[in-house]
């Protein structure tokens, strides 16, 4: 069951080359993004210009083809300096896993060159607002018409909705059908007709990634953009989060290591009774326990990803586990980092309350981690 991995030297240096970007082209602008809620473009235009844009379309597509553990880095390296850009990959490979997972070879030749290529982003359109963790509740519903289905229905907190082209839709297809496998996937193109955006919303943290509702008015899709088989949406979502429950552990493990090293960086500055704050046997007990658990969430998210790269059956369990566990403590080290910093911590001259602010939404998205609880009970009593 406990299956290892094992870094490579080109896993190394994909850290090391994402760790330049991040320091030179992206955490410059995080602040500026925050405090204008702006998408961040630099970062979206330095991720495509070294392909890290989208880096799990395989070759065959145009794509570098990286493996989970090379992604999970990647989102990490990236959410080190800000979580908000740190989207950018991660919602690619969300909104695609789907047509990954279940897609024709002719969907996946259709879609997978454009957005290996930077040219156009995938976001994933699952919740509803009475449908968030009961996902097979929602109401969205496509009817056929000849060839096409026609989409009716709002789906709601959706990652970089307006930003990205193509979007993974589910919606009921069968009312009368068993519960759960009624539903199906579709792609859904931003120049569809009858497809509309909400306004953003307006955020704890992340503020750099916009999410919007998606609203479908008599949206007509062409029958060739279903995803796998009618009435198997809901089982292609699923098994979508397996694999990118994954990438918001390497979020949380990247937004409490950014967290971590700055505050590392002040204490060893700072001084009260004259000594540096860093000489304090409670400072250091303190940053010894936020570096132990930070280290165990890293070991158990890269276990997940080397998992998800085989696909192992064990898989919904530790993509949960890393999950819940890696954003549980990203939530304790960033709050930590803001107590180490003291008043310091709570302005926004130093990154650190930001990144406490950012740091929330891991435990909530892609199932909340009562959810993910449940999922590990289950697994584990199976």
């Amino acid at each position: 069951m406990f299956d290892l991995y094992q870094l490579s030297e080109d896993h190394e240096e994909l850290r090391r080359a994402v760790r330049d970007v991040v320091d030179n082209r992206i955490t410059p602008y995080a602040a500026e993004v925050d405090a204008e809620a702006r998408y961040p473009r630099e970062a979206h235009e330095a991720l495509v210009a070294t392909d890290f844009f989208a880096p799990h379309i395989p070759e065959e597509y145009g794509g570098v083809g990286a493996d989970a553990l090379a992604v999970a880095i990647v989102i990490e390296e990236i959410a080190r300096g800000c979580v908000s850009s740190s989207l950018i990959p991660a919602v690619n490979k969300l909104g695609s896993m789907p047509v990954q997972i279940g897609g024709s070879e002719a969907i996946k030749a259709k879609y997978f060159p454009r957005v290996a290529s930077g040219e156009c982003g995938f976001s994933y359109g699952l919740s509803e607002r009475e449908a968030g963790s009961d996902t097979a509740g929602m109401r969205t519903r496509a009817v056929r018409d000849g060839d096409d289905w026609v989409l009716n229905g709002v789906k709601t907190w959706i990652t970089n909705a307006g930003e990205s082209e193509f979007y993974t839709v589910m919606a009921v297809t069968d009312p009368d059908g068993p519960r759960g496998r009624n539903i199906t996937a579709f792609v859904v193109e931003k120049s569809d007709e009858g497809f509309t955006f909400g306004e953003k919303e307006r955020k704890l943290g992340i503020k750099g990634s916009p999410t919007r509702e998606l609203f479908f008015e008599d949206c007509r899709i062409p029958g060739d953009r279903v995803v796998g088989e009618v009435g198997d949406g809901l089982k292609i979502a699923l098994k979508t989060l397996d694999h990118t429950r994954v990438t918001i552990a390497a979020q949380a493990v990247g937004v409490a290591q950014g967290a971590l090293d700055y505050a590392i960086g002040y204490i060893k500055e700072r001084k009260q009774f004259g000594k540096h704050i860093a000489d304090f046997q409670a400072i250091q007990f303190m940053v010894a326990d936020m570096g132990m658990k930070l280290e165990a969430a890293r070991q158990l998210t890269y276990v997940a990803a080397a998992k998800s790269e085989r696909d192992d059956s064990d898989l919904g369990f530790f993509g949960a586990a890393a999950k819940a566990y890696a954003s549980d403590v990203a939530m304790e080290v960033t709050t930590d980092a803001v107590q180490l910093l003291g008043g310091a911590g709570y302005v926004q001259d130093h990154p650190v309350e930001r990144m406490m602010r950012d740091a929330k939404i891991t435990q909530i998205y892609e199932g909340t981690n009562q959810v993910q609880r449940l999922v590990m009970g289950r697994k584990l009593l199976a």
